[in-house]
């Protein structure tokens, strides 16, 4: 079990951490009824902060940044030694939580995507997990909400007796959800975004070589060009920049630079 603490990549503080112990935090935090912060992160969600000052707040204000690409896994073994022999992807942090969950018998929740979305992947996690219980889900409002509205979306999980909630509208919005109900809900709060559509089967995702290979953005983009293509053209290539500088002794990259958010965005 590795988990060694923070470590900057491009000013996001990323954890130094494999998936034992990552589930581990969970499972407890969601014995406890503490509250949780928990992202996983490939380069798209790490360039998200570096890029964003009052971003990168947010996710440095996160309990447990998880290394999901391969590229970021890599960065965190080359300029701090971290010997990780895996990243943490999202998708597999959601499947290991969930079967810990379930022996645990800790009720989980389901927020974000579509309602099609939520029924084919509840089932399907019900199925993988008979013991699993799933108290409840709501899709996204795909729209900004009002404070009022966020409190109701904080009483029905609070009242559905759920123990760990899981966030997929996206990223960065997700992030942004978790950032801003974390102490409202103190419950594990995990955004793993694709991992909805992935489990839900609705969207494939790339062979195991692919992945280890760090291509998975590539198997993505053939999929999604149209949605994708900023992200992974644009982003990728920046992202290997910035780290080269980083590495290289010629920016430095404080986290100490981020702005705090003045207000709310309340994402639904």
């Amino acid at each position: 079990m590795i988990d060694a603490g923070k470590r900057n990549v491009l000013g996001v503080n990323v954890n130094v951490i494999d998936y034992e112990a990552a589930v581990e935090r969970i499972v407890q935090a969601g014995k406890n009824s503490q509250g949780l912060s928990v992202s996983a992160l490939a380069v798209h969600g790490v360039m998200t902060g570096a890029l964003d000052d009052t971003h990168r707040y947010r996710l440095n204000h996160f309990d447990l940044i998880c290394p999901d690409g391969q590229p970021v896994r890599w960065a965190l073994n080359m300029m701090y030694k971290a010997q990780l022999r895996d990243r943490v992807y999202g998708p597999n942090l959601t499947l290991y939580t969930a079967e810990r969950a379930a022996e645990e018998g800790l009720p989980i929740y389901l927020y974000g995507s579509r309602v099609e979305v939520l029924t084919a992947f509840s089932k399907n996690l019900r199925s993988r997990y008979p013991k699993l219980e799933i108290a409840g889900y709501q899709p996204s409002r795909f729209r900004n909400v009002t404070p009022e509205e966020k409190q109701e979306i904080v009483e029905q999980i609070h009242n559905s007796g759920a123990a760990i909630t899981f966030v997929g509208l996206g990223c960065p919005r997700q992030e942004v959800w978790a950032y801003e109900y974390r102490d409202a809900l103190s419950m594990p709060l995990l955004a793993v975004g694709a991992a909805f559509d992935f489990h839900a089967g609705l969207l494939a995702q790339a062979p195991k070589y692919m992945q280890d290979a760090g291509l998975e953005w590539l198997f993505r983009l053939t999929k999604e060009p149209k949605r994708l293509w900023k992200r992974y053209v644009l982003l990728n290539p920046h992202y290997v920049w910035l780290l080269s500088q980083q590495m290289a002794g010629l920016r430095r990259f404080d986290p100490e630079t981020a702005r705090a958010p003045q207000g709310e965005i309340l994402y639904g």
